[in-house]
């Protein structure tokens, strides 16, 4: 693998002429084209387009979930798609959180035992798993809840408990497809506000895919694609 700059001279994600194809039969369906994206170090951008656009493909690349067609992607100066199965499923669990529009909670686990799931993938002892999940239910404001099972929580609740396992591990990147998809409109906001503030008070960098202007508002700045194609240079809020 070929020499990278010190972190602190790149962005954490590089992205150069990305291309992702798809092969049905003997057809070739082309989903993005060329993409060039550069997000540094505490960014917080949203991904928005229409349905078919890309954008949950894009995301799906950065996360280490789908690899490219052609084209250079790296995290924090490592060419993903060059990872073989083991080492990408161990770069996932140190370095990228997901959070979807579906909770994905074990509904037989309390809301500190969903939290500890990422940790079962590392060596870390059981009080240790226990210590750190109370510490991110904390920072989402649901250390009272710890003992609660998912169906004894409101929908709003269950998304913080889905944040708090996507921070579990202190991870570099934070991966979010419609997050508030299921949301009422305050609930929603409230989400958005905690990431938010986990962009702002502890510099996560945070990469969001949304249908919805009034959540790309709480982002830094709005990347739009169409047809595969970024369609307008992405600029500050």
């Amino acid at each position: 693998m070929a020499a990278v700059a010190p972190a602190a001279d790149r962005p954490l994600v590089e992205i150069r002429a990305l291309t992702k194809a798809y092969e049905r039969g003997k057809q070739r369906i082309e989903v993005l084209h060329g993409i060039d994206l550069d997000i540094p170090h505490g960014d917080f951008v949203a991904l928005m387009g229409p349905s078919g656009s890309g954008k949950t493909t894009l995301l799906n690349l950065i996360g280490g979930l789908d690899s490219p067609s052609d084209g250079e992607l790296r995290v924090d100066g490592i060419a993903i798609d060059d990872l073989s199965g083991d080492d990408l499923a161990a770069w996932r669990a140190n370095t990228v959180g997901f959070i979807f529009q579906s909770y994905n909670l074990m509904p037989v686990l309390t809301a500190q035992k969903n939290v500890e799931l990422p940790l079962l993938l590392t060596d870390m002892g059981a009080s240790e798993r226990a210590r750190r999940a109370l510490i991110a239910l904390e920072l989402v404001g649901l250390g009272d809840r710890a003992r609660h099972k998912p169906n004894e929580l409101s929908g709003g609740q269950q998304q913080r408990v889905a944040i708090a396992r996507a921070l579990v591990s202190d991870p570099l990147l934070l991966i979010c497809d419609e997050p508030t998809g299921d949301l009422d409109r305050r609930t929603a906001d409230e989400v958005l506000t905690l990431l938010q503030e986990l962009n702002r008070d502890f510099g996560k960098t945070i990469v969001m895919v949304t249908h919805d202007p009034k959540a790309a508002g709480y982002a830094r700045r709005t990347v739009h694609l169409d047809k595969g194609t970024l369609v307008d240079e992405p600029g500050a809020h």
